[in-house]
């Protein structure tokens, strides 16, 4: 790996660094890093969260804080995460600054757009905060009624404007992405020349296109219920519960593969230039994802198995829920092929795409387990669901965030950053994961209930070790805030292309890119990821 001598000259900021120009701006790539900075603050925030129920739960008794601030910790930590990390933090931080760069544009196609959703995803995001410190939400992140239409007192018609807010961000970045997929790709750049990344991204823009604005109706209608009294999902007023249940999953599982697609999309990229060859099956990969955006939509009912639903209707979805675990299992058995006599490298991008195959692989498999409509009345509701749900977000999501920004950290700052201390980030992380979340599969199997205050004195040795395992993630995830900042004064110049890696971003754009990206218009005469004369 070459690095120039000569001064970084990051070219994209402009030479301007003023509050005001970075507040106006409609370059894509500055756009990124003020999302990237919004995304690492919330993440911040839910962590802290997550922290404090943990310490909650070492001990069987409340004695840390109270019922109630419970109940708000852990509703307050999953609505931070999924709507303000999860969801945005691969498409609104990777997608945003790479795209164009991949298919030879000079920005995003509404480029004012782009701008917009960002404001309109800080408004979310402090509308969120705000009802945090108005009185909390302790409904569950779901916001399930009656629990949140009738029985709370808390923030939750705050909550819901939030979340109806933030999702005109996911709409308009999803519109942005597809048009400019469709309109600006460079000359010779068909589809099936197209990076997987760039596949990854046209399909989450689809579910947000057509996901999004379901979840912000229902909770239009719910706010309409609380605050005005029509009967709408209240039983008393002559409401349905149950219909909030099947709106609200109709998004939220989808939703899933918003926040999982575009990570996929990165570990595609990261194992052909790391493998040295172009990855089996491209056309497969490609496929699945789409496959994935469209099978996605008809499995919601798998969170209704004990909700009224039907048992016909329970055996439609369970089938449905085992169907979308193809496309996903594809692509794991692709990428595994693509290593296979490859020439790899083992930087550190490269081991999260490892720690990314292994951790998601265990949470798709388990949840084939839920997926059971006789195994999921025992598991239902338990800590074998949470352990399931945080292995494919947390083990999949963020590991392969966590691997883009370790990838592109070079064509993002133009610095390279300490690859030892980012090893040992990785390894602090993957020991963390698993010895957080492993035992609460134990925990669920037993019967230990999720979302509850206190528990069996029995269930508190693997309690323990998951608070103690959350202690070493956080600490994991800590370091690269720290190396990371280190390195844009002190870290090592990147050369334009660090990795040797092949695609437009690399091969093209300066590193860092200028503000219009590329000298002239690419033109495109070679399939994605020609590694093959390079691979031995």
């Amino acid at each position: 790996m070459s690095n120039d001598t000569s001064s970084p000259k990051v070219n994209y900021l402009n030479n301007d660094y003023s509050i005001k120009s970075w507040l106006l701006t409609v370059d894509h790539k500055r756009i990124a890093i003020l999302y990237l900075i919004a995304i690492s603050f919330f993440f911040l925030v839910g962590g802290l969260m997550a922290v404090l129920f943990r310490f909650e739960l070492a001990t069987p008794q409340g004695d840390l804080v109270s019922a109630e601030t419970y109940n708000k910790l852990f509703t307050m930590h999953g609505m931070v995460m999924v709507f303000f990390f999860l969801i945005p933090s691969v498409p609104a931080v990777l997608g945003n600054f790479l795209l164009p760069l991949m298919i030879g544009a000079k920005d995003v196609a509404f480029p004012r757009l782009n701008l917009a959703s960002w404001y309109i995803y800080m408004l979310g995001g402090t509308l969120t905060i705000f009802a945090a410190i108005s009185g909390g939400i302790d409904t569950g992140w779901t916001f399930y009624t009656p629990y949140s239409s009738t029985y709370a007192n808390t923030a939750v018609v705050t909550a819901g404007i939030a979340v109806f807010i933030t999702g005109f961000s996911s709409i308009l970045t999803g519109l942005n992405f597809l048009v400019t997929i469709h309109k600006l790709r460079a000359p010779g750049l068909t589809w099936s020349r197209l990076p997987l990344f760039v596949w990854a991204h046209y399909a989450t823009s689809i579910i947000m296109l057509l996901g999004t604005p379901v979840l912000a109706i229902t909770v239009a209608l719910l706010a309409v219920e609380r605050g005005l009294g029509f009967g709408i999902f209240d039983p008393n007023l002559g409401g349905d519960p149950v219909l909030f249940q099947h709106l609200f999953w109709f998004y939220s599982h989808p939703a899933v593969y918003i926040m999982i697609l575009p990570s996929m999309g990165v570990i595609s990229e990261i194992v052909a230039a790391f493998c040295r060859k172009r990855v089996f099956g491209y056309t497969f990969v490609a496929a699945s994802s789409l496959a994935i955006a469209v099978i996605g939509f008809f499995v919601w009912g798998h969170h209704l198995f004990l909700s009224s639903q039907s048992v016909f209707a329970g055996m439609v979805f369970s089938f449905l829920s085992y169907i979308v675990a193809v496309p996903s299992a594809i692509k794991v058995f692709n990428w595994t092929a693509t290593m296979f006599r490859g020439s790899i490298s083992w930087e550190t991008p490269m081991l999260y795409v490892l720690g990314f195959i292994g951790l998601f692989s265990i949470g798709g498999l388990t949840g084939l387990f839920l997926a059971n409509l006789a195994v999921d009345v025992h598991l239902h509701d338990t800590y074998f669901v949470v352990a399931h749900f945080h292995y494919v977000m947390v083990g999949g999501v963020i590991m392969g965030y966590m691997g883009g920004l370790h990838y592109y950290w070079p064509k993002i700052t133009g610095r390279m950053y300490n690859e030892f201390w980012a090893k040992i980030s990785f390894l602090l992380i993957f020991v963390g994961f698993n010895l957080t979340f492993l035992p609460q599969f134990v925990l669920g199997q037993l019967g230990m209930p999720r979302r509850y205050y206190f528990y069996d004195a029995e269930w508190q040795t693997l309690n323990v070790l998951s608070s103690a395992g959350a202690s070493v993630l956080g600490i994991g995830y800590l370091l690269p805030v720290i190396y990371f900042l280190y390195s844009l004064k002190n870290g090592k110049i990147a050369s334009q292309n660090p990795w040797g890696a092949k695609g437009l971003e690399w091969e093209v754009a300066d590193t860092p890119p200028d503000p219009h990206n590329f000298h002239e218009i690419p033109v495109v005469t070679e399939e994605a990821y020609a590694y093959a004369k390079e691979a031995h």
